[in-house]
């Protein structure tokens, strides 16, 4: 026979998503919206150095 014992409960701040406190944001969403914020001015940085090099009067 099985016994039917359910498993160890998850705390509040363990659920994905959950808010971590004082309304910030969870970890993993403020990590990657770093790195997207990051990255888009890299792109807009290197665009804007390729109208540099290549737009001359």
């Amino acid at each position: 026979m099985t016994s039917s014992t359910p498993g160890p409960q998850r705390r509040v701040k363990d659920q994905p998503g959950a808010e971590r406190g004082d309304g910030r944001f969870p970890r993993g969403l403020a990590l990657r919206l770093f790195a997207y914020i990051v990255a888009g001015h890299l792109l807009a940085g290197f665009l804007f150095l390729l109208f540099q090099v290549g737009g001359g009067k």
